[in-house]
């Protein structure tokens, strides 16, 4: 630990064996970093779940013991892992191999939480300051679950810095306002579900779905689903032909036929290793016998999008680094989703590059090469990639294409050539050290590009130097936006202008000044702007403004402080009255209110209502 302790010591300015609790910091510091590095380098991310969660944990008690006692107010924790790799690389040598990952997650995610900390303590503070004077030193649930919730102080965070003010926290409290907010999501997604109506004893069920899309079913057993919003049926086949959601991939739809009557298969579900078909109505014989299809088509897309998935995975890596793993996935009939392991943006040059051979591997129509009933070992030293976390039985499915070798049990076409086509539309960060892209295949694909290609020949429709577009286009966006400036002057002066004839035109009623007039600004806020102007500089002052905006008649009203005060007046309320003249309707507060209306040529009659209203003429 020493070189560790040395290197936060230079950093912070602050010697070890300097006193207890900035000795007790650099120890902390550098047991938890190890602890992150070694997770991360095992690709664990920090996150909001699971062991995600408590790596971010502790991550987040790191920073806070040096934000609080070693004043590290700037990330600092990537700082030591050169340090770390000195003393631990040899031994470990998973995090040499991972080190601009470790570096990057870790800065990002101290940097995200060093936001929110400082606001955080100061909030504990308040907290602490509100027990001066009074005997009891224990702290409400309620209140460290504010911190929990708006600023991502865990419990045990929270009840570590009060430890230290020699605090403590209410945490059966703490523990049922988090059951509050726990029952505030269950009622969203509330349903009731009924026991299982047994048809048949047989309890045999077996997905046939890899090479047979329609098949002879019977319903073995089915149960009610109600919710707030419908009903619904959950049914269990012998044989199916559906694949149920699974590693990312969506769950099949179609219809059981049974008799000219045909029920949809709304979605496709596993529970329990058990495959749900969803229903929105029982069929009038349960107990008989049904064809069962699945809608070829969408499956056909939902294939060609996994199996480009596989290929992605494999030119991210070979592009990126072998660093990349999977992190998460979403395959259906549209689109696919993958998100990737890598510390900072990819730029254009390796999207294209990686779309490339995506589609090189493609035209290779490379067949689908699959190995069921694969021992694990036998698997992972075939190369195939297995998906950190993910629980694997001793037995598994290898899907291969070529040198794409993965663990999967989804659906795949049989050559990649069936893909046709494969667009990469997006590419972002979601996370620290976590990437998402976004692709389209097959026709869906071609169809984008086809329109792109049009969205570009009517751009280039638009101007006559063709050969130069981007230039050209560019150069027209800087002349668009220097005339905006040219105009924004010019509608400043205007304005300005406006304002001084108005001053200068003020009536005097009732010991009040007033302006009432129709204006010719066509935009609302730039009235509000130019009533809180005239405010600013007068008092006892009531401005009646109206104005046409986009064809329509609207109304403001205007009321100095002091007149609000001294007469109870309230522009809000005498707004509602006057709207009624131009079919409209608003309101506001007692100083200034806004309305709008339909009908412009009572915009006239609106302003003398209110003004009527406000100083009680007839």
């Amino acid at each position: 630990f020493q070189p560790l302790i040395g290197k936060i010591a230079q950093i912070s300015g602050i010697k070890y064996n300097a006193n207890e609790k900035s000795d007790v910091a650099m120890r902390v510091i550098g047991d938890h970093l190890r602890a992150i590095a070694f997770s991360i380098a095992d690709g664990q991310l920090p996150s909001n779940t699971g062991a995600g969660y408590v790596i971010r944990r502790i991550l987040r008690r790191a920073v806070r013991y040096g934000y609080s006692f070693l004043n590290l107010d700037e990330p600092f924790l990537a700082k030591l892992i050169p340090d770390l790799l000195d003393t631990l690389g040899d031994a470990f040598p998973e995090l040499r191999s991972q080190k601009d990952l470790i570096e990057k997650v870790i800065s990002e995610e101290e940097q995200t939480f060093l936001r929110t900390l400082e606001a955080g303590i100061i909030r504990l503070e308040q907290i602490v300051k509100t027990h001066d004077g009074i005997e009891s030193k224990v702290i409400s649930g309620k209140q460290a679950f504010e911190l929990y919730d708006t600023f991502g102080f865990p419990l045990d965070l929270t009840e570590l810095v009060l430890l230290e003010k020699g605090f403590t926290i209410n945490v059966r409290e703490f523990e049922t306002e988090m059951e509050k907010q726990k029952t505030r999501s269950r009622s969203a997604a509330e349903q009731e579900t009924s026991d299982w109506v047994i048809l048949h004893k047989d309890d045999r069920e077996e997905f046939i779905g890899y090479n047979h899309l329609v098949t002879e079913v019977r319903i073995m057993r089915y149960r009610e689903v109600n919710t707030k919003t419908k009903k619904q049926y959950h049914l269990v086949f012998n044989f199916t032909p559906f694949y149920a959601e699974s590693g990312g991939q969506v769950g099949d739809i179609g219809i059981i036929e049974q008799n000219g009557e045909k029920i949809k298969i709304l979605d496709t579900k596993k529970e329990n290793n058990v495959i749900i078909h969803i229903v929105n109505k029982l069929p009038a014989d349960p107990s008989g016998n049904f064809i069962a299809r699945v809608n070829a088509e969408i499956r056909s897309d939902i294939m060609k999008n996994h199996t480009a998935t596989h290929l992605l995975h494999q030119a991210l890596r070979k592009v990126l680094g072998s660093h990349v793993e999977q992190k998460g996935s979403l395959v259906n009939n549209l689109y696919l989703r993958f998100d990737f392991s890598h510390y900072e943006k990819v730029t254009p040059e390796q999207i294209v590059e990686i779309e490339l051979m995506v589609n090189s591997l493609i035209r290779a129509n490379t067949q689908l090469s699959e190995h069921k009933n694969t021992p694990i070992k036998e698997a992972k030293s075939m190369g195939a990639i297995a998906l950190f976390g993910e629980k694997y039985s001793e037995l598994v499915r290898v899907i291969q294409f070529g040198e794409s070798i993965e663990l999967c049990g989804g659906t795949h076409v049989k050559a990649t050539g069936e893909i046709g086509f494969c667009k990469i539309t997006s590419e972002g960060s979601i996370a620290a050290g976590i990437r998402r892209i976004e692709a389209i295949t097959g026709l869906r694909a071609e169809n984008w590009v086809r329109d792109q290609i049009q969205i570009l020949g009517g751009i280039m429709s638009l101007f006559k130097n063709n050969s130069e577009l981007v230039e050209t286009v560019k150069q027209a966006v800087e002349e668009n936006a220097a005339l905006k400036k040219q105009l924004e002057k010019v509608e400043k002066a205007k304005l300005k202008e406006l304002k001084t004839y108005l001053i200068d035109h003020i009536e005097t009623v009732q010991d009040t000044q007033v302006i009432k007039s129709v204006v010719d600004i066509p935009d609302a806020v730039k009235i509000r702007d130019l009533a809180f102007q005239i405010r600013g500089e007068k008092k006892n002052l009531v401005l009646i403004l109206g104005a046409i905006i986009n064809g329509k008649p609207n109304l403001s009203i205007m009321i100095t402080d002091d007149l609000v005060s001294a007469n109870n007046w309230n522009a809000g309320s005498i707004i509602r009255e006057a709207a009624k003249k131009m079919q409209g309707g608003g309101g506001g507060q007692a100083f200034f209110a806004t309305a709008g209306g339909k009908n412009p040529d009572g915009l006239q009659e609106a302003i003398d209502t209110a003004f009527k209203l406000i100083f009680e003429v007839t």
